[in-house]
């Protein structure tokens, strides 16, 4: 069996978990026998190699459309569905704060596609999407799809809940790499009982109100990640904002980012929205306590094991952080995420849904 995945055209100059996703499911896909390769929306593509598409992103249909129609070849869809409404509504200023009030959510994204076109050059290369826009373009790919792979069941029936189609669907939770835990038992003493927070520096990611929670208080705080490309005058917000406790990390390497999780003792996410969280799960399984927001499908994951916050109000933020870090660590959700969500069974779940798209005598 030989799949194409594709994604966003900045998968890899601005990188984020839908990366990790993609390459470690890739990566483990191969050792079950499947060949994978990876190519970005806005690359070439002889379609005639393959037996099946696996696309990413479901919230970029202006990416996706093209080569569905273009391919002509089954396909399969990792939806990785975010909602970002509520955080576009309360943090949008001036006329786009009155677009977001007025307009719904899949016109501004639709507006969107046409700006970054016009601004950055960004081609919309599915003509098509012009036509149809984004909400009619979103329904196209559930309808048209063979299986949808959501992150969990909370993220298909949100999906459901918006677009109003059902689907046939595979549930691939995300995952830890098994090989990295027990890679390193290694601490560090500049991470050494530190709060965490692993991700992109972006509004959305809500570090500045992690920051307004934690600032001079006797937290070590490691903020760990690039501002994405958009994001850089709220990086420079957030560094502005921060108290001398409040410490920023470039991205690191894998092996370090381990020993920075093992060394800790909480990691946050208090982002406006999560699928999951790859970051939490990486640092639940080297020992962290996690808190982590409350919007989202994250209690899919971390049920009543984790601290969850509201992202909207810093005092929730520093009570969740709090209770996390003078609470004894439990390896029960360590156990859970090595026995459920690793990406070899990922992988699994994956070939599962790709022979259920084109017929188990496929191989």
């Amino acid at each position: 069996m030989k799949v194409l995945f594709i994604s966003r055209s900045t998968l890899f100059s601005t990188p984020g978990g839908d990366t990790k996703q993609i390459e470690l499911t890739a990566s483990y896909l191969r050792k079950l026998g499947v060949e994978v390769d990876i190519k970005l929306a806005n690359e070439y593509s002889d379609y005639s190699q393959y037996d099946l598409l696996h696309l990413f992103n479901i919230i970029r249909p202006a990416d996706l459309l093209y080569h569905v129609r273009k391919s002509g070849k089954p396909f399969v869809i990792s939806t990785i569905f975010l909602d970002y409404g509520e955080y576009e509504k309360k943090s949008s200023k001036g006329i786009r704060r009155w677009l977001n009030q007025l307009m719904s959510e899949d016109f501004i994204e639709y507006v969107k596609v046409i700006a970054r076109y016009i601004k950055n050059g960004e081609p919309i290369r599915s003509k098509k999407y012009l036509l149809w826009g984004h909400r009619k373009s979103i329904r196209y790919l559930i309808r048209n799809a063979k299986v949808l792979l959501p992150n969990s069941i909370n993220e298909y029936n949100r999906l459901v809940a918006k677009y109003k189609i059902k689907q046939e669907y595979i549930p691939v939770p995300n995952a830890i790499d098994p090989t990295m835990y027990g890679s390193t038992n290694k601490t560090d003493e500049k991470y050494k009982d530190a709060v965490l927070c692993v991700a992109r520096v972006e509004g959305r990611k809500n570090q500045l109100n992690l920051i307004r929670a934690l600032n001079n208080t006797g937290y070590k705080v490691i903020i760990n990640g690039k501002p994405s490309p958009n994001n850089k005058a709220y990086y420079e917000r957030c560094v502005k904002e921060s108290a001398s406790n409040i410490i920023f990390n470039d991205r690191v390497s894998e092996e370090e980012l381990y020993i920075m999780f093992h060394s800790a003792r909480v990691h946050v996410l208090p982002s406006y929205f999560e699928t999951t969280g790859l970051s939490s799960l990486e640092a639940a399984v080297m020992g962290c306590n996690i808190v982590i927001t409350d919007k989202g499908d994250t209690v899919d994951y971390f049920g009543n094991m984790a601290f969850y916050c509201n992202p909207g109000d810093p005092g929730s933020i520093r009570k969740a952080v709090d209770e996390a870090y003078h609470s004894p660590f439990s390896d029960k959700l360590k156990n859970i995420i090595l026995n459920q969500y690793t990406w070899d069974k990922a992988a699994e779940k994956t070939l599962q849904a790709y022979k259920k798209a084109l017929g188990p005598e496929i191989s």
